[in-house]
Parts: structure tokens; sequence; C-alpha cells
């Protein structure tokens, strides 16, 4: 019978640790991911930091001026698409 290990990594000299790919990859966590760091009762907790505070819909409702006639959902779409279009064309 085989006995579970899960996986370890070293502290470096520079307080640096290599957290091991296959929990990088679960977690989708890249180079250059914010974690918060917490110590725990059992040890150091890392979470993921968003790159933006939390706001509600209220708060941020209006914030980008448009004096023009409201789009219909329609010209939204075709504008998108416009978008898309254009960046696949590597343009």
């Amino acid at each position: 019978m085989s006995v579970f290990h899960p996986p370890t990594t070293t502290l470096s000299t520079k307080g640096q640790v290599i957290l091991p790919k296959p929990i990088r990859d679960a977690l989708g966590w890249d180079a250059g991911a914010r974690l918060a760091v917490e110590r725990t009762s059992e040890g150091v907790l890392l979470k993921p930091v968003s790159g933006f505070p939390e706001t509600d819909p209220e708060e941020v409702f209006g914030c980008l001026r448009f004096d023009g006639a409201p789009k219909s959902l329609a010209e939204m779409e075709a504008g998108v698409m416009a978008e898309a279009r254009r960046r696949h064309a590597g343009g």
C-alpha cells in the first residue's frame, strides 16, 4: 500500500517559495499573480488578490460620460463584432 506524500518545496535564502506547477495550474496562478499572505494557526495561507477593489454597480453606474443618443442593442452588438473582426484581422 502506498502512502500519499504532498508536494514539498524549499524556502530560498531570499525567503522565496516555489509553488509546485500542478498546484499553480489547478489554481490558475501565473507568474506575477498577486497573493495575500496570512499567518494562521496551521501555517501560512495564500489567497489571490483582486486587481480591482470590490464595488457595487451603484458606485460606478454612469461614471463614463457619453453625450450622444443611447445605442440600441443591435448597434452595440454590431460595434463589438466590428472590433472583434478588426482585432482578428491583425489591425
